[in-house]
């Protein structure tokens, strides 16, 4: 297929040749007078002098004719402008003599007359709306009033066949009008004071009539320049209301009211040099960030839960949808505008579109690990809560809870270098070498520290084996305690007394989970000799019994308390060895619980706990307490004695 068309190609080319090939020699006499022109003594001086001054520099020349073009437009622009301005009402006088005209030869009423009924018909439809439903005070309830109104005009206006002059200046007003209404709405919804919201009522309002006017100029037959002339009118009407309100309603330092007004001015003489480009990012960096608040505040109220998927789909999805918004309307400025100096330097216009597709880049890529982030912090909160859970599905969701932190640190890593990389792409930059010398550097920085890579790769691998989780209580060497968190490096852990040991994972060595599973707990009590070993064991069985039917102690156990039988004869009686089977962590608490119940229990039917103590002499037991208070009587007469 492509050999085909390159052959018609061909064909074509060479048909168009032949056909515009000369098919006479050209005649002798323009060869003769060729010749003699060019053995003039002048002509071949001129040659010479053009030969010997050389090529000039392309690039320079082209540069300065660029910027002395763009300089003289600009000063014969202003120029005419200033000599328009007188001519203004003349024009728009006879524009609107133009308009009713053309709306009464062909049987209309004036064109404010019609545009006056048409709002009238649009009010009277709304406050029909009004009265039937009732309305709210959310920012939808607020804006269907005036979507009934615009509906309205709408219907009647494409109903009626208008004439051609009534009809571009009745669809530019009119737009106009509903637009001013759809802003006074969102405003009057926004979280505003008072005296800005009138302000910025004001300034909507004019510049919604001054992109009225603008727009029927031409088909009214009022000249461009006339035109221009008003919007530069309008314009200094805004600026002034501008300044006004940043000194009126501020309450910034004076600093930084004067810097704000010298912005706006300096907004208003690059709009005036149609900079327009230039003129808009002046525009995002002075409303797009409390537009982008705005906008998240209104979207955050449709949803319930703003961190739920819905939520952050409206909230950061309308986010982005202004900034795409926005930078499409600038790429159009920038494209409409050809005359520009950006447009004509190459660079310029590459950095430009650069710069335009990296913010949609970036855009893009917050978006989605806005998305990510939601998900992964779902899913922990949910993984907190494990009380009324199955222990295997507790373990899964223990382990979500240990694995996710580390996944979402790495997806913000890999987000934020792709999307870099991707930047440095659209701005011009090669990233093939940036990337191969990256990895050589990294190779460097490999060798260089190798405790950090063995503390990452190591945590890799207590990961892989699951050896210990978010929650659990660990021992490694002489480090223990609660694991708190983890890095990419290291494993955070809350001893029981409080301090916090921060761990290299190449440092914990063999780890002793003691959260795991279950937990066997075992302990000791030591009785007098005379204890009847048959009646304790069946008292234990008793207490082990009572804990397992208790509400509260009853699902911690695993297997119940158990005398396991005699132990050992000590010096002041026979120790007897306990033991039972609970989860993890609540062995100690159970058992506290255990030792008052043996205690009582033990008590209560006879027997008693060993205690140390001392026996004088052999059988005469009077004798040796006789003999005792007598020696004592005897040491306090020593002592009260003088000496």
């Amino acid at each position: 297929m492509k050999g085909f068309l390159s052959l018609v190609a061909g064909l074509f080319f060479a048909f168009n040749a032949l056909a515009q090939a000369p098919t006479a020699a050209a005649p002798p006499e323009k060869i003769n007078e060729l010749v003699r022109l060019l053995q003039d003594p002048d002509v071949q001086a001129w040659l010479r002098d053009r030969k010997e001054a050389g090529p000039s520099s392309p690039a320079s020349s082209t540069d300065s004719s660029n910027l002395g073009k763009w300089e003289s437009a600009a000063r014969t622009r202003v120029q005419e402008i200033i000599t328009a301005i007188p001519l203004i009402p003349a024009e728009v006088t006879a524009a609107a003599v133009r308009a009713r005209q053309d709306a009464i030869s062909r049987g209309y009423a004036p064109v404010f007359v019609i545009f006056g009924g048409l709002v009238a018909l649009g009010l009277f439809a709304e406050g029909l709306y009004r009265r039937l439903i009732s309305q709210h005070q959310t920012l939808p309830g607020r804006l269907a009033p005036v979507g009934v109104f615009a509906g309205a005009m709408v219907i009647v206006f494409f109903a009626v066949e208008w004439p051609p002059l009534a009809r571009v200046t009745l669809l530019a007003y009119l737009s106009a009008f509903i637009l001013f209404r759809l802003a006074v709405v969102c405003l009057s919804a926004a979280d505003i004071a008072a005296s800005l919201r009138a302000r910025l009522v004001v300034l909507v309002g004019i510049a919604c009539l001054a992109i009225a006017t603008a727009a029927v100029g031409e088909p009214l037959g009022v000249p461009p320049i006339v035109t221009d002339a008003i919007s530069y009118c309008f314009s200094v009407i805004g600026l002034i209301l501008g300044i006004e309100a940043v000194w009126a309603t501020s309450q910034r330092p004076r600093p930084w009211k004067a810097a704000v007004a010298a912005f706006l001015v300096a907004l208003w003489l690059i709009w005036c040099l149609n900079m327009k480009g230039l003129f808009w990012i002046g525009i995002y960096l002075l409303v797009l960030p409390a537009m982008l608040n705005a906008v998240g505040r209104v979207a955050a109220s449709f949803v319930s839960d703003s961190g739920s998927l819905r939520g952050v789909l409206a909230v950061r999805g309308a986010r982005a949808a202004v900034i795409c918004l926005a930078v499409g309307w600038l790429a159009l400025v920038w494209h409409l505008n050809p005359d520009t100096v950006g447009q004509r330097d190459p660079i310029v216009a590459a950095l430009f579109y650069g710069g335009l597709k990296s913010v949609l880049i970036l855009v893009v890529a917050d978006f989605l690990w806005q998305l990510a982030r939601g998900w992964i912090d779902r899913t922990l909160r949910v993984a907190t809560d494990t009380s009324s859970l199955p222990p295997a599905d507790a373990a899964r969701r223990a382990r979500f809870r240990t694995l996710l932190p580390i996944f979402r640190n790495a997806l913000a890593v890999v987000v934020a270098v792709m999307a870099g990389l991707v930047v440095l792409a659209q701005m011009g930059v090669q990233i093939g070498p940036l990337i191969a010398g990256a990895g050589i550097f990294g190779v460097a920085i490999g060798f260089g520290s190798q405790t950090l890579v063995k503390d990452v790769i190591s945590g890799v691998f207590y990961m892989l084996d699951d050896a210990f989780r978010v929650g659990e209580y660990i021992q490694a060497k002489d480090y223990k305690g609660t694991v708190e968190g983890f890095s990419l490096r290291s494993v955070r852990l809350r001893h029981h007394r409080g301090p916090v040991f921060t761990v290299p994972f190449g440092e914990l060595g063999a780890v002793q989970n003691m959260s795991r599973d279950w937990v066997i707990d075992k302990f000791r009590i030591t009785v007098g000799f005379n204890t009847d070993i048959d009646k304790a064991r069946k008292l234990t069985k008793k207490v082990g019994a009572e804990l397992k039917d208790d509400p509260e102690l009853g699902k911690l156990f695993i297997e119940p308390l158990k005398m396991k039988g005699v132990e050992e004869f000590a010096d002041y009686g026979i120790v007897l060895s306990f033991a039972m089977t609970t989860v993890p962590g609540m062995q100690t608490y159970i058992r506290r619980k255990a030792y008052a119940k043996i205690r009582e229990l033990f008590l209560a039917n006879g027997i008693t706990f060993a205690q140390p103590t001392v026996q004088v002499g052999g059988d005469d037991k009077d004798g040796g307490a006789a003999a005792a208070a007598q020696a004592i009587r005897a040491h306090q007469a020593d002592s009260a004695s003088p000496a």
